[in-house]
């Protein structure tokens, strides 16, 4: 097995009860931190692209006039924030 590599290759050995199998394979993996680097990896998000702000941006700027006319208007119920 590569030190670099994210995967860890394991195969039954010839002969080996799959009880022995598995308490190998789980040290292995326990010992090359492969579960505890992929368990960080999974909560990481991208960087967003300035794109994606902007277009973030704009859609919030656009409930935002909505909700001011509809204000303005009377047809918006007014709503007590925070717990109900």
């Amino acid at each position: 097995m590569e030190r670099g590599s994210d995967m860890a290759d394991f195969k039954r050995k010839p002969g080996e009860s799959f009880e022995s199998f598995l308490r190998r394979f789980k040290t292995g993996l326990k010992n090359n931190r492969i579960l505890e680097v992929s368990r960080r990896k999974q909560h990481i998000e991208s960087k967003r692209t300035k794109r994606i702000l902007k277009k973030r941006a704009l859609i919030g700027l656009d409930l935002h006039k909505e909700r001011e006319y509809l204000k303005k208007t009377g047809k918006l119920k007014e709503e007590t924030r925070g717990r109900r």
